[in-house]
């Protein structure tokens, strides 16, 4: 499990990115994207350097000239996927010998050997650091030779590459506000799969938010592996780099986005619970466009297990944040991820994880039974001990306890008008939109003569677990 990455839903894993590109005589990328925001986020910019490099981008994989799949190492699943459709490419490489297939992201630098070598599946390699040079590599392979950089940077942001957004003429963007973790927590990849922390600009940050919102954007979501550790002009041991800018943490970051237009929603993913600051949340509580809902990844209800995890916090610690927050911003949506099953996890210590929970009642979660990845901290300290089926168990019960508070929260927001952005048309009916609150609440509403885009007043009167369902109103939203 990857912190505060979350995998999207599965209609998008394996989706092709598709982009406005140079003219019909360019060169044909084909780009599937799995795993993450992160990932998906990542692929707008590849689009964009390739796109320079006179690239096309095309839905077809038989027509093209250059063949990448951007990959996640989160779960064993994920990654025979990629495999899977790696052996699918190179049935069309027998077609067409001058296609070139590349694997990017975080299965790059792990599988690196075994891809380019042993099973011949591609021809390039190329780490998350290393998409500038993308052009070269290719050409790399033009000229008969593997081409790889897997290599980690301390530096590299993106920070000036304007992404090319996979929806034109969309209501909601990623933006990337740094790169990299260094928290070592012992379950996870990502350190050595992105390297170090380093983050962006703000100015750079401020002004992407600046050209969405002209473009017709109207809400972005800041991402980083934990924002709450986002800082710039200022080193890890507090000395300030360059004493005549101002030194912007996240909370600073947050105010000066929210600022670029009252109607850009703001929204952010992950914090960490180590690293949230009540600054955060005042600077959250004084500005009506930041979203009033706050992901905030627990993994353990015990702090032994915690400690196992190297998290950082205790249980203690982690409630104190869940009490800053209902304390600052009462009504504030919260969600978690939830591993069942970690290494040494004892029924006991399970079920300290189900009366946090209790405890908590969390709007939304997102839950997973322990999956060993290769290279993380605990696959070297510690057995992957507990059976699969007591690891399936406890998941089900983590499940089950969620879809009880989950349905109590969205019921308790039946019968109030809330302010809604309107994404899109809704999966299940074509006469009604979709839209989410503040609270990251989907609410469905007939669609009269609304478009994308706009916001509006739905006054709720029922839901389904996760659902809300209403009617448009005059009356003013309560929240």
């Amino acid at each position: 499990m990857r912190e505060g990455d979350h995998v999207l839903e599965e209609g998008r894993q394996g989706e092709a990115t598709v982009v406005a590109g140079p003219g019909s005589g360019a060169r044909k990328l084909y780009l599937e994207s799995y795993g993450c925001q992160m990932n998906f986020s990542d692929s707008e910019i590849v689009a964009s350097i390739l796109s320079d490099a006179g690239y096309q981008t095309t839905r077809d994989a038989d027509d093209a000239d250059l063949v990448l799949l951007n990959t996640c190492a989160i779960r064993d699943n994920a990654e025979q996927r990629v495999r899977n459709r790696l052996v699918h490419f190179k049935g069309n490489k027998a077609k067409n010998p001058s296609l070139v297939v590349g694997v990017l992201g975080c299965m790059a630098e792990r599988l690196r050997d075994k891809l380019l070598e042993e099973e011949k599946l591609v021809d390039l390699v190329v780490g998350p650091d290393a998409y500038r040079d993308l052009p070269n590599l290719v050409e790399q392979v033009e000229g008969g030779q593997k081409a790889v950089n897997v290599l980690l940077s301390r530096e590299e942001t993106y920070a000036e590459i304007s992404p090319v957004r996979l929806d034109k003429g969309g209501v909601t963007a990623f933006i990337s506000i740094m790169r990299g973790c260094d928290n070592m927590c012992s379950f996870c990849v990502v350190p050595f799969t992105r390297g170090r922390e380093r983050s962006r600009d703000p100015q750079s940050i401020v002004r992407e938010a600046q050209e969405l919102f002209e473009a017709g954007y109207r809400e972005v979501t800041l991402l980083g592996q934990n924002v709450d550790s986002y800082k710039w002009n200022i080193d890890n041991k507090g000395v300030i780099k360059d004493e005549s800018q101002p030194v912007v943490r996240f909370a600073e970051l947050l105010e000066m986005v929210a600022a670029v237009n009252p109607d850009l929603r703001v929204r952010f993913s992950t914090s960490h619970p180590k690293d949230m600051t009540d600054d955060v949340l005042h600077a959250m509580s004084r500005h009506e466009n930041i979203c009033k809902y706050i992901h905030l990844p627990v993994q353990s209800g015990h702090s032994d297990v915690l400690k196992r995890m190297n998290r950082g916090y205790t249980r203690e610690w982690y409630l104190d944040r869940i009490a800053a927050i209902r304390r600052i911003m009462p009504g504030c949506a919260i969600s978690t991820d939830v591993i069942t099953g970690f290494c040494g996890e004892t029924e006991e210590e399970h079920q300290a994880t189900l009366s946090l929970m209790d405890e908590v009642r969390y709007d939304m979660a997102f839950m997973f039974k322990y999956s060993e990845r290769p290279k993380t901290l605990a696959e070297r300290k510690f057995e992957d001990d507990v059976p699969e089926e007591v690891k399936g168990a406890r998941l089900q019960e983590v499940i089950a306890r969620q879809m009880i508070h989950g349905k109590e929260r969205t019921q308790a927001l039946v019968g109030q008008v809330h302010r809604v952005l309107i994404e899109g048309t809704s999966k299940k009916r074509d006469d009604q939109f979709f839209g989410r609150t503040t609270h990251n609440t989907v609410v469905v509403f007939p669609k009269g003569d609304l478009k994308p885009g706009e916001y509006v007043n739905v006054k709720t009167f029922d839901c389904t677990p996760v659902t809300l369902m209403g009617e448009v109103t005059d009356e003013p939203a309560e929240n």
